[in-house]
């Protein structure tokens, strides 16, 4: 599976903001490993997961606010979002990053 694919799968949904999501993260992690772990400009299998996790969150709540949709009787509330690197996705990315010593 690509990641736009195993992000669809993790939103449950074919979301526009699916590949603007992957785009954005795929910098930010690439910025913040200084282009360690990406060969070609892909990312390896441990960096792949970490972008597929938080485009997820991206994709899911792209304006980063809080939201309430309502439908009939129905009411879906969003208050999550990408608010940065949650403390799992650091850990892999560390492995990664430059360090000055």
């Amino acid at each position: 599976m690509t990641i736009s694919e195993d992000v669809a799968a993790l939103l449950d949904n074919g979301s526009a903001a699916i590949p603007a999501a992957i785009a954005q993260v795929t910098v930010m992690a690439k910025a913040y490993t200084r282009g360690n772990g990406f060969e070609g400009g892909e990312p390896n299998d441990e960096i792949a997961a970490v972008i597929t996790t938080a485009a997820a969150r991206l994709a899911a709540n792209g304006a980063q606010l809080p939201t309430d949709e309502t439908t009939g009787p129905f009411t879906k509330s969003i208050r999550g979002s990408f608010t940065g690197w949650t403390l799992a996705e650091q850990a892999v990315l560390n492995r990664y990053r430059k360090r000055a010593m």
